[in-house]
């Protein structure tokens, strides 16, 4: 039982994992066949960075990324600490309406969004692009933030921040010295999840970057013709990059989970 237990883990594995390893050794090849290996070479990676038009895809979806995540992460964390005061009926009806977007699928928010955009843009004068985009990216990754720290609320006891105001803090050095503490796993999770769909969505962006593309939309324009082998290079780099910070941040988790536990048996 446990050896037909090992197999189907390591079929699983595989069948997730097969594919990202095939793009990384062909990104390694040294010709553009996709079926036949040729020999080593680092070539496609100085391609890679030598290619103008996929750097500035680069810079613009990673700013995009970061700067969208961060505010999706800051709003969606005071939303959710506002929904978590609510009555019961009141959260209920809020939470549902949050997770709306979620199982939206993208295609609607982005035509909604284009929607929208176009009618402003007949009240003010602007163009798609950078601001178009990041407000795109603040609205979809909204709702993942504040589903990420709406469990680590109920999960927080509130008598500590009561003691807290008790002890002499005021409502905001309470906020930040014990409700953030205690639900930043949540916080930190969201922030993670608004970073990697910010940096992974196509849809949302297509009907609104505009002239700034990003990432997804510049390689679904050069797919087109067809994929060259810098994308694979370009796709191993980003692989490598986000397993590195999830692994990093899984590493200080269980680190801070132990040092807690620590505590806890000592005290």
């Amino acid at each position: 039982m446990k050896l037909i237990k090992k197999l189907y883990w390591a079929f699983i594995l595989a069948f997730l994992y097969m594919p990202i390893f095939v793009m990384i050794a062909f990104s390694f090849n040294q010709s553009k066949s996709r079926t036949v290996w040729t020999g080593f070479t680092f070539k496609w990676y100085i391609e890679l960075f030598k290619n103008e038009a996929i750097i500035k895809a680069f810079i613009v979806t990673l700013f995009v990324a970061i700067v969208s995540a961060t505010v999706a992460t800051v709003l969606g964390t005071v939303a959710a600490v506002g929904i978590d005061a609510m009555k019961n009926w009141e959260k209920s009806v809020v939470i549902n309406i949050s997770y709306m977007p979620v199982v939206n699928p993208d295609i609607i928010t982005g035509i909604s969004l284009l929607l929208l955009f176009n009618v402003f843009k007949g009240w003010f004068d602007f163009e798609f692009g950078m601001g178009t985009l990041l407000i795109s990216h603040i609205t979809f990754n909204l709702p993942y933030v504040i589903l990420s720290v709406l469990p680590k609320l109920k999960q927080m006891d509130h008598r500590v921040y009561e003691a807290a105001l008790d002890l002499g803090c005021n409502p905001t050095q309470a906020f930040f010295k014990v409700v953030v503490p205690e639900i930043m796993p949540g916080i930190i999770s969201g922030f993670l999840m608004a970073l990697t769909f910010s940096i992974d969505d196509f849809i949302i962006s297509y009907f609104n970057s505009g002239h700034a593309q990003t990432l997804p939309v510049a390689i679904y324009a050069m797919a087109r013709r067809r994929v060259s082998p810098e994308m694979y290079a370009l796709s191993t780099i980003m692989f490598i990059v986000i397993l590195a910070v999830l692994l990093v941040v899984n590493i200080k988790a269980t680190k801070d989970e132990k040092e807690m536990r620590t505590k806890r048996e000592v005290k």
